[in-house]
């Protein structure tokens, strides 16, 4: 739990000076200055003032050509988007043509450079990673996205480039607003050449931060990856209000590694429990962490996107880190749950004799289960056991209802060794989960790092011993090449094989020449 100081500055008068006098002065006569978000000035129709909870018409007679002439003339230019700024300001302003091009309606939209409120994601910004926001119009990307800007620039002293297509970000003038700190900024002449701008930012500037407003296209996204690559940290927004509605996206599902159709082979079909055909994701994401912005005090935070998409892919709901905002300042953060189920709902019962101490890894002995399941739910768990040919031994027996029942001649050998036996009802892959959730507290799960070294280290007995080459698990690349270190520092060889997304690593006994 942290606490936080938030500052907000709007420069407020700035906007209502370029508004007609007789509009200015019934804004100010309403008060409520620090709620206003838009001022709506639509020719013939009254002005519409609109706060954070409300909006109002103000009642003295419509807009007329002057008045939207009035506030065109004290503006700067509007660009291609069809949006102008006031100098040195965060405040936009976007018009409304008929057929023939003339502005009949003004959306002034109130721009504040709010500090402070990046503290609630400090840590992530600062780890490094590429960070991808996400939520609905309103909600304070953009305002995030300044301030990152900001103590990235400020405060971490790393070379920062904005890419402001809108100049809402930085502000409008030649002059980048103070909110962005020593962070540079990059104009884009019209939004269809911001991904040229983003490269062009890359190849020209060396930064090593680049902070991007909105990425919707295919070309933008195709971009990203292509700095992302290059080791550059990137912070951005994209359209879409969640990880799964961002993912369904054809355009820009890219970004967190896309997804795919892939025919397995009868073999690999068995191996993982599942149907021939599934889905797979196609690529590493460009972006490390994602956020979903829920509410301006609410956040939801994915801290490995390529393992939730993974999840996702295989019906797992993923559960994020959730941050709130309390209204004297604090921040409250809730680690990730994970799904539970009961004894009782899962079916598991203990049969005989009483649970083992805790070990480092815990054998089973799956019978009458199928092995490749059970190894698929340790694996997607990433809980600390695996899955024993040896019942002599095992740990405990993991065993179905019908077969305890008749209690054939390996469950007779488990009782008088003093093995456990627990049951669950049915040999299905949610069954299999349910039992290991109610067998392993969640101190006991491993991220996927220490899961991928901890199966290094389960197979180095066997390698030794049985003289025989082991096949891993697949895992991306970065996760094999930690893998194949260790395999090393044991003085065995290790090769990759297989095609991504299977690709693993298998362990051979000796050097081979």
């Amino acid at each position: 739990m942290t606490t936080e100081q938030v500052e907000t500055t709007d420069n407020l008068d700035l906007l209502l000076a370029v508004l007609p006098p007789h509009i200015r002065m019934k804004i100010e006569e309403e008060g409520k200055s620090e709620h206003l978000i838009e001022i709506i000035l639509d020719l013939g129709r009254p002005p519409e003032i609109r706060y954070t909870d409300h909006a109002i018409y103000l009642s003295d007679g419509p807009v007329s050509r002057e008045d939207i002439q009035y506030v065109v003339s004290r503006i700067g230019a509007f660009t291609k988007d069809n949006r102008a700024g006031i100098e040195r300001t965060l405040h936009r302003i976007s018009a409304i043509r008929n057929r023939l091009g003339d502005v009949i309606g003004l959306t002034c939209r109130v721009g504040r450079a709010v500090y402070g409120t990046v503290e609630i994601i400090r840590d992530v910004i600062e780890s490094g990673k590429s960070t991808l926001l996400l939520g609905r119009p309103g909600v304070g990307k953009t305002t995030l996205l300044r301030e990152a800007a900001r103590v990235l620039a400020d405060e971490l002293g790393k070379r920062v480039i904005v890419v402001d297509t809108s100049n809402e970000i930085a502000g409008d003038g030649d002059i980048p607003h103070p909110g962005i700190g020593r962070a540079r900024r990059m104009q884009v002449p019209s939004p269809d050449q911001q991904h040229a701008v983003m490269i062009e930012a890359v190849e020209n500037h060396m930064p090593e931060v680049i902070v991007i407003d909105e990425i919707g296209t295919e070309a933008e996204a195709l971009a990203a990856r292509t700095i992302a690559e290059r080791g550059v940290q990137l912070i951005a927004t994209a359209h879409g209000h969640s990880l799964e509605n961002l993912l369904l996206n054809p355009t820009l599902a890219d970004l967190v590694g896309g997804i795919q159709p892939v025919t397995l082979s009868d073999e690999e079909a068995r191996r993982r429990g599942t149907q021939k055909t599934v889905l797979e994701r196609k690529a590493p994401p460009t972006f490390d962490v994602l956020i979903e912005i829920q509410t301006r005090d609410r956040l939801a935070i994915h801290h490995n996107v390529a393992s939730v998409v993974d999840q996702l892919l295989r019906g797992i709901h993923p559960q994020p880190e959730v941050r709130v905002r309390r209204e004297d300042g604090r921040v409250e953060i809730t680690p990730p749950a994970r799904p539970t189920g009961a004894a009782a709902a899962s079916g598991a019962q203990p049969g005989v004799g009483s649970f083992p101490e805790k070990k480092r890894v815990l054998r089973i002995y799956p019978y009458g289960v199928t092995r490749q399941r059970l190894e698929r739910a340790i694996r997607e768990l990433r809980v600390p056991a695996y899955a024993t040919t040896d019942i002599e031994q095992a740990d405990l027996v993991l065993t179905l209802r019908g077969h305890a029942k008749g209690q054939s001649r390996k469950l007779k050998q488990a009782e008088e060794r003093g093995i456990p036996i627990y049951v669950i009802k049915s040999n299905t892959l949610k069954q299999i989960q349910n039992f290991l959730r109610d067998t392993f507290s969640e101190a006991d799960y491993m991220d996927e790092r220490e899961a991928a070294l901890r199966e290094v280290e389960e197979a180095i007995p066997e390698v030794v011993a049985g003289q025989y080459p082991v096949e891993l698990p697949p895992h991306n690349a970065s996760i094999r090449r930690l893998q194949h270190q260790l395999v090393a520092q044991y003085g065995l060889a290790s090769e990759s094989k297989g095609r991504e997304p299977f690709r693993r690593v298998v362990i051979y006994p000796i050097e081979r020449g």
